[in-house]
């Protein structure tokens, strides 16, 4: 099987957006507008894997404009089939590298605490969970993180 890494581009748009459906509840598929946006002004940083010409894992990720240190991952999904065998850690390593291109320190994500499956991946993945006020089923969560009651797990990879 051969993986190929490749920017998103916009004729892949219906490939990834097919895929994320695939990541509910905790991923959500963005509008096809969006899926435009991140194919035309951040390709780069939102890579495709490809197997057989089929999209089997994409990260949606971003540079800060008001931390460019700062490199932020919204999503990150592997088809069901192809999980466990190293797509995410091609993509993150990836997106990781870019980000060191770009001047980037720091890499980071967040998740919903009840998401058990991208806790464990996360830390396999080199990424540590925050501390934070509150735990969690031995994980912090950051209270109203991404707006009022909207609590996260929040991870961090220094680049």
């Amino acid at each position: 099987m051969t993986m190929i890494l490749e920017p998103l581009t916009v004729g892949r748009i219906e490939a990834v957006m097919a895929l994320t459906v695939t990541g509910a509840p905790f991923v959500r598929t963005r509008s096809r507008s969006d899926y435009w946006l991140f194919a035309t002004l951040f390709s780069s940083t939102c890579p495709v894997m490809v197997v057989d010409h089929d999209v089997v894992g994409s990260v949606v990720a971003f540079v800060s404009q008001e931390t460019p240190a700062d490199l932020y991952v919204q999503d990150v999904v592997t088809s069901s089939g192809h999980r466990r065998r190293g797509v995410a850690g091609r993509l993150l390593s990836a997106v990781a590298e870019r980000g060191r291109e770009l001047g980037c320190s720091r890499m980071y994500l967040t998740s919903e605490p009840e998401n058990y499956g991208a806790h464990a991946a996360w830390l396999s993945l080199g990424f540590e969970n925050v501390p934070a006020s509150r735990k969690v089923e031995g994980m912090f969560v950051t209270p109203d993180f991404k707006g009022a009651g909207y609590d996260r797990a929040v991870y961090q990879r220094f680049l």
